[in-house]
């Protein structure tokens, strides 16, 4: 099984909603890039991945999954990109910010630190055992 990181703005897209959009979860829509795309493209049935506010708060603070491979993204006028959907799984009991990622030593390596601004990234075993820890699940 494979291990993610999606982000979102809170003020777009918040872990809160997330979480309301209940068991049916919600499509990850308005990835422009093509490595993320490439990422939601590899994603598999019950992996999960850490939700991310960006910009505002920079923090981990969720664990969604998984429920619908990608398909085409309607908003994407040009037919290259697509999407996937996610359901919440389960908040970290502490959330992780982007201060305490980039002072593990463990996570230096992380596509966080290295490449902050990709909006879907992969997450290693190591790393996602490390921030699972330092959230307190």
């Amino acid at each position: 099984m494979a291990y993610w990181l999606v982000k979102s703005e809170p003020s777009v897209w918040s872990w809160e909603q997330q979480v309301a959009a209940g068991p049916k979860g919600t499509h990850w829509n308005g990835v422009r890039n093509h490595l993320a795309k490439k990422h939601l493209m590899s994603m598999q049935l019950g992996e999960q991945a850490f939700f991310y506010h960006s910009n505002e708060g920079k923090e981990i603070v969720g664990v969604v999954e998984v429920i619908r491979l990608f398909y085409p993204d309607p908003s994407d006028e040009s037919g290259k990109f697509g999407m996937v959907d996610f359901r919440a799984l389960k908040p970290l009991k502490k959330p992780v910010t982007l201060a305490q990622v980039k002072a593990a030593p463990e996570l230096e390596k992380m596509s966080l630190v290295t490449s902050m601004r990709l909006s879907v990234q992969p997450v290693t075993d190591e790393e996602w055992r490390v921030v699972c820890r330092m959230g307190g699940l």
